[in-house]
């Protein structure tokens, strides 16, 4: 059940994208939210159900990664959004799942942290003010920036440490 309600959050993905193209935003808020509740539901609903798993432990962030970027680059295509903050981000994801791929080649699933948690609360947060049309949608990407180094640091170190122990 959980996977399927990681996989609906992929599929809104389309239309949420498709939506902030034609500048119809009130749809994209709605798909925005439906997307974001698939994210707070899909982990509680696998440890509720004690279907946790390694396939739903990087399947869920990487479906994170698929639908922020996406949606955050319809905005970019509409100059909604700071050009450098899209980079910033496009460039720390690619970064955090080519460490996830390592770990995971070696055995290793990264879990998502407390500090990548308050990350995508602040992706979620800016998609959804955007789609407000909310001036702070902007700022809370930046907060998202700041979050998304400084999880990806938490994630180098402990990479480094699972590396030096095996």
């Amino acid at each position: 059940m959980a996977t399927l309600i990681t996989l609906l959050r992929f599929l809104i993905t389309f239309p949420a994208f498709y939506t902030v193209i034609l500048g119809q935003l009130r749809w994209a808020l709605v798909l925005i939210l439906l997307g974001a509740l698939s994210d707070l539901l899909d982990g509680s609903v696998a440890r509720k159900n004690r279907q946790e798993s390694k396939w739903g432990a990087l399947l869920d962030p990487l479906v994170d990664k698929i639908f922020f970027l996406s949606i955050l680059s319809a905005f970019l295509y509409m100059q909604q959004v700071n050009p450098v903050a899209f980079l910033l981000l496009l460039i720390r994801e690619l970064l955090v799942s080519f460490l996830r791929s390592m770990g995971a080649e070696k055995g290793y699933t990264m879990r998502a942290s407390y500090l990548g948690k308050t990350k995508t609360f602040f992706e979620f947060l800016s998609l959804v003010l955007l789609s407000a049309g909310s001036p702070l949608g902007g700022w809370m990407l930046w907060i998202a920036v700041f979050f998304a180094y400084i999880s990806m640091y938490d994630y180098l170190i402990k990479y480094t440490t699972f590396e030096k122990s095996s």
